[in-house]
């Protein structure tokens, strides 16, 4: 997965702006160019290797931020939601906390990371602020609280459950 910060990347599929995404699948072959340069967050589960020629091998694909629709999340929450496997443990989405949002205590289930595109929210852990990203291992059990609202983007692997 690839969060285009700021400039533009290309590959054989289009271009990712900033503040858009996109999705490189298992077995994807693709080049990368930027004209201009650009800073992107990647997430990488697994290696990637040389290849000569792209035969059957899965397209990326672009995700236009912008037209994936809010969903209510609740606890003051919205989210849109990016990508998801098929068995549903796997999943990006850009979550919205609205100012004074909290969300009740919950214990990770798998493994979450999340960068701040905007704003701060607080754990047990600390003060996340816009830029910085922060780890939540399975068996992780805190609450989300934000004084002026956030916007993140989550990856996540496994669910969460009530405490």
């Amino acid at each position: 997965m690839v969060f285009v910060i700021e400039g533009a990347l290309s590959d054989e599929c289009g271009t990712i702006t900033a503040g858009n995404m996109g999705y490189r699948p298992h077995g994807c072959v693709h080049t990368i160019a930027t004209t201009h340069g650009a800073t992107a967050l990647c997430i990488i589960t697994g290696s990637t290797e040389p290849a000569t020629e792209r035969g059957t091998a899965p397209p990326s694909e672009i995700i236009a931020l912008h037209e994936l629709p809010w969903v209510e999340a609740g606890s003051g929450v919205r989210q849109k939601r990016i990508w998801e496997e098929p068995a549903g443990e796997r999943r990006a989405l850009l979550a919205r906390f609205e100012p004074g949002a909290t969300l009740p205590p919950h214990r990770h289930v798998g493994d979450e990371l999340i960068f701040l595109i905007e704003g701060a929210n607080a754990d047990e852990s600390g003060v996340v602020a816009t830029g910085n990203m922060n780890y939540r291992p399975h068996g992780c059990v805190h609450r989300v609280t934000t004084q002026h609202g956030a916007t993140v983007l989550a990856v996540v692997w496994g669910h969460i459950e009530p405490v």
